[in-house]
């Protein structure tokens, strides 16, 4: 038998001693291999993208099953877009500290996530249960999508920071079971902050939006849960939802949009608008096509005039009032509302003398409302009665102060 030199007994002796040493420390050695598996037995590996020579290679060491993809802190800069393909994923960075910037010019999007059969996926191979965790994405005016998920149920983004896209912030397409969006940042995209076409019970909860062209859409969807929001200074109009029913937008504060606060169109119903705060906005709620639903416990505060777009043109003057009833909407309750200018008591307003409009309600051949219990106070009119002629309206019990109305009680 050969026996181990001298080099070979000192490389033993050193791995024994680091052992001990390690052992004694409760320090394990880092390993070069960029999945390590773990001793407990079910238990799938993490994925370390630092050990990965880029971000696309770490997603692509995912097994079919999914697992963990954790992101390092740094700054990553991409020319094509991140492609995430399997499900029950967990993609998770160093909070603000992970940046993926998207550099592209060509209108692609920085992440991705679908399944590789794209669009003609089967309805069992769909991917379920994503989840897109703390970290920073950013774009370029003339970069596609921040995160562009298709077909993905369950899917789940916290804690992201997502900006500057030339395209929308997020875009959830038919995710249709169950997406939540909570505590993100979605800010300065050239498009909608977050767009939801064909969802099913959404959540969107503790978001900060801040100067997208419009925050929110929603259309085609089903039972939106919109709460504890702040939605501010956007282009165009703040929420927008279309042919959407069973939902409730309540406790957000939606403010300095140039276009409207929350705007519902193309046969919705069944909405309940509540306890919001809707503040110097072009206007302020806007029920273009809307059936059977309630507007209640919300505070109107002043109006303000549309200004210039970025790109230098003016849009049209949204002469809404604070809350505007078309012709395409019925059987409306307005309740508990408060409709109101800067007044702060002694016979004091906050704001200066060029920044005073207020507003309240503006009729346009709608017919079967309910009007009670609002107090409408220091605005040009309480309730504004245009053609054509409205019918069958319920208005009672409300409070006017210094606001002449074209409906008496």
């Amino acid at each position: 038998m050969r026996q181990p030199g001298l080099s070979t007994l000192v490389l033993v002796a050193f791995g024994a001693a680091a052992a001990v040493w390690f052992s004694m420390s409760g320090t394990a050695p880092v390993s070069a291999d960029p999945v390590s598996l773990p001793a407990l037995p079910g238990a799938r590996a993490e994925i370390d993208a630092a050990k990965f020579p880029s971000l696309q290679a770490a997603l692509d060491a995912l097994p079919k099953e999914g697992g963990v993809v954790r992101l390092p802190p740094g700054t990553f800069e991409i020319t094509q877009p991140l492609v995430l393909a399997r499900g029950d994923v967990l993609l998770q960075g160093a909070g603000a500290a992970t940046h993926i910037r998207n550099t592209n010019t060509e209108g692609q999007s920085a992440l991705i996530v679908r399944h590789p059969d794209g669009e003609k996926v089967k309805a069992e191979d769909k991917l379920w249960r994503v989840m897109l965790s703390n970290f920073r994405i950013t774009g370029n005016e003339k970069s596609g999508h921040g995160i562009d998920a298709l077909l993905v149920n369950e899917i789940f983004i916290q804690g992201v920071t997502v900006s500057y896209h030339g395209g929308n912030g997020i875009k959830l397409d038919r995710c249709y079971e169950d997406p939540r969006v909570s505590d993100c940042l979605i800010t300065y995209n050239r498009q909608t902050g977050l767009d939801l076409p064909g969802c099913h019970d959404i959540v969107v909860c503790g978001n900060q939006f801040e100067e997208n062209r419009d925050a929110v859409h929603c259309f085609d969807a089903f039972n939106l849960c919109f709460t504890g929001n702040c939605v501010d200074d956007h282009l165009g109009d703040g929420v927008v939802i279309e042919n959407t029913y069973g939902s409730v937008l309540s406790g957000n504060m939606i403010e300095e949009c140039d276009g409207r606060g929350i705007v519902l169109g193309r046969d919705c119903y069944g909405i309940t608008l509540s306890a919001n705060v809707i503040a110097h906005n072009g206007g302020g709620i806007d029920l273009l096509d809307a059936h059977g639903c309630a507007v209640s416990a919300n505070t109107f505060v002043l109006l303000k005039m549309p200004t210039k777009l970025s790109d230098g043109t003016q849009p049209p003057q949204l002469d809404t009032r604070c809350l505007r009833i078309t012709k395409d909407s019925s059987r409306i309750t307005v309740t508990g509302n408060s409709f109101c200018d800067s007044y702060i008591g002694e016979g004091a307003v906050k704001r200066k003398l060029n920044d005073q409009l207020a507003g309240g309600i503006a009729l346009e051949g709608t017919r079967d409302l309910t009007i009670i219990g609002n107090t409408f106070s220091s605005v040009p009119k309480a309730v504004e009665v245009r053609e054509p002629a409205s019918e069958n309206i319920l208005f009672q019990n409300n409070l006017l102060i210094e606001a002449p109305s074209d409906l008496t009680q």
